[in-house]
């Protein structure tokens, strides 16, 4: 699942020790606010902003002075009675002279300091990579469009998010060794694969090595390499609707060309997927292939329920752990839906495919 509003949300932290500075100085201004208005600098604890300092706009400019051992990730934020929504963007708090424009639209910007000026290069390509997106939207509401033109505008809607998530890995690639790449990484490392991902393990800073996301993702990455394409799969136990233990291993290796399918019943991406995986197990089924449904459900009865609404008929298996789904862990899935396609010997032959390009998989190696 392609989650750009996140990638555009994702800030950048890089740690930049500036000798020559004794502190920080943020000075900044907010679009449309008026003198006497407050601007807030704040963290992000959970999900939940928290207020670290305040500053009253003056002369249409608000200061926050202070020391930083290290840059960190913060945040600006602008909210008068009388405004419905907050203007808010975040920014790396650093030792330096920083410079902060918040603007109602896609202007924001955060210069100055190392930190800042290689995280705005990376904003200001999304920004205007998002913003051609969105006018591509806003111009699908047009009810005179033919479904032709309607499908090529989704098509380049695709081809812009395709670009915005590559822009993010080249971020992530130029800064590695610093912590704006870190962090980059921290925020999006569900969109690469581990080809992108291995190369990049050994170049994070020693300074990272106890964080708990990087420690997760090098964890991830093993798990990537030992599941990869050209590797045997790797077992697990779980139970079946009717609370039966089985095992991976009781379809997998035994002839069969096997799809191992991730999903759930609250995901709406997999509900949508499900009708191509019917099409292909009405197609394929007694042609030696089979599919196994992992379920990253929480609730036994929405599971059962969507597994009759859904049509599914192939063996479906369950911890009903969530995103702690021992199975999802062990192949190291961070999003669904997720296949894994497994050969009759039980060596994996393909990851993550879906709607044609599946189908197309499964009639090159389904005879």
């Amino acid at each position: 699942m392609k989650k750009i509003t996140y990638l555009l949300a994702a800030a950048a932290v890089f740690a930049a020790c500036n000798s020559g500075n004794k502190g920080y100085t943020v000075t900044g201004t907010v679009e449309g606010a008026a003198d006497g208005d407050t601007v807030y600098l704040q963290t992000v604890k959970g999900r939940q902003l928290v207020k670290l300092d305040s500053a009253v706009i003056a002369n249409g400019t608000f200061t926050f002075e202070g020391t930083q051992d290290t840059a960190a990730n913060r945040y600006i934020t602008y909210k008068t009675a009388e405004k419905e929504g907050a203007m808010m963007m975040d920014f790396f708090l650093e030792n330096g002279k920083i410079n902060i424009k918040l603007t109602a639209g896609e202007g924001d910007s955060a210069t100055g300091t190392a930190s800042n000026d290689a995280y705005q290069e990376i904003r200001t390509q999304l920004a205007g990579l998002n913003s051609q997106m969105m006018a591509i939207y806003n111009s699908m509401s047009d009810t005179t469009l033919t479904d032709e033109q309607r499908e090529a505008k989704g098509k380049e809607m695709e081809a812009l998010q395709d670009k915005m998530i590559e822009t993010t890995k080249a971020g992530i690639n130029k800064n590695i060794t610093n912590p704006v790449g870190v962090h980059l990484l921290k925020q999006n490392f569900y969109y690469l694969d581990v080809a992108d991902l291995d190369p990049l393990m050994p170049q994070i800073p020693a300074a990272y090595e106890n964080d708990e996301v990087i420690i997760k993702i090098k964890d991830n990455v093993e798990k990537m390499k030992a599941t990869a394409v050209g590797q045997k799969f790797t077992d697990f136990e779980m139970q079946t609707p009717e609370g039966e233990n089985v095992k991976l291993s009781d379809y997998v290796g035994k002839g069969k060309v096997v799809l191992v399918d991730f999903w759930a019943s609250w995901c709406g991406p997999c509900r949508r997927e499900m009708p191509n995986l019917v099409e292909a197990y009405a197609k394929y089924k007694n042609k030696n292939f089979e599919i196994v449904g992992v379920s990253l459900d929480q609730s036994g009865e929405s599971w059962k329920e969507a597994i009759g609404k859904l049509n599914i008929t192939w063996p479906q298996m369950s911890d009903l752990k969530y995103w702690n789904c021992e199975g999802a862990k062990l192949y190291a899935v961070s999003s669904i839906p997720h296949t894994v396609l497994i050969d009759g010997e039980g060596t994996i032959i393909a990851r993550g495919l879906h709607g044609d390009e599946l189908q197309q998989k499964l009639a090159e190696v389904i005879k």
